[in-house]
């Protein structure tokens, strides 16, 4: 069974296959349907769809008595910035003068925006300094100050750019905040898992095999910072499982799209 939360599959699936195509909605059976190929029962499937619409990322439209969901303005700002991230992965430059710090005191009353904010700093290449404080290499300005306004918590936030003194070991200290041995056994076997597939797969195979290598490369934005190589050299596996993910994307892009629009057929 893929071992992925139904919550972050669904994104995943409409992220790949629904935009920037012409189609707006997509039927709630189709929806659960596909989530069934990958292990999760029609009840698992409706309360994950009906946590995405709590969280203002899916819309709920009827059609007479059938149900159909859309992406809300927040989950295609949400799908849009999580492109931005993942198809640059492994693309800055090696400058090691920039750092972005923010720290923030959101209080206990929005600990919901606070959650979002944590997953969404990570996903722009963020480390846990300690609570409350996150560092990331490059200038990341422009990125938080966007998110922070999102999710409407500006004023208990601050932001510092800049670069870091040499003494003590700025270097020793951020190696610290990421497990970087542990990012390169997942680049090692995320190359071992999908170095290998079918040149010509059925849409269905194609379908789940996309789905995999999508959700798979999409934890790489959380855990890899991309920091400068005067920091740390770079995950020796990174360079080929990016090679892999550019490559096998769209080579499954036709077949899967075909499953994923059957499936909107009531």
């Amino acid at each position: 069974m893929f071992d992925a939360a139904p919550q972050d599959l669904v994104l995943t699936i409409l992220g790949a296959h629904l935009r920037p195509r012409e189609r707006t909605t997509v039927w709630s059976g189709g929806l659960v349907s596909l989530l069934g190929e990958f292990g999760s029962t029609p009840g698992a499937a409706r309360v994950a769809l009906t946590r995405l619409v709590r969280r203002d990322l899916l819309e709920r439209v009827r059609d007479g008595r059938m149900v159909h969901y859309r992406i809300t303005p927040r989950a295609a700002a949400v799908l849009a910035e999580g492109d931005r991230r993942i198809f640059s992965l492994g693309s800055r430059t090696s400058d090691a003068g920039q750092w972005t710090v923010l720290w923030h005191a959101i209080p206990e009353d929005q600990r919901v925006a606070r959650a979002r904010l944590v997953r969404r700093l990570r996903f722009l290449g963020f480390g846990s300094v300690q609570d409350g404080t996150w560092l990331a290499p490059h200038d990341r300005a422009a990125e938080v100050a966007a998110l922070l306004a999102d999710l409407g918590v500006a004023t208990h936030a601050g932001v510092l750019v800049g670069a870091p003194a040499a003494v003590p070991d700025f270097a020793d200290f951020v190696t610290r905040v990421w497990d970087l041995d542990a990012l390169e056994r997942r680049y090692r076997d995320f190359v071992t898992e999908f170095a290998d597939r079918d040149p010509d797969p059925d849409p269905a195979t194609a379908f789940g095999l996309r789905v995999r290598l999508t959700h798979a490369y999409r934890q790489f934005a959380l855990l890899d910072p991309e920091l400068p190589e005067g920091i740390a050299p770079p995950p020796p596996h990174r360079r080929a499982a990016v090679a892999l993910f550019h490559d096998t994307y769209p080579a499954l892009a036709e077949q899967a799209q075909r499953h994923f629009d059957g499936a909107m057929t009531p």
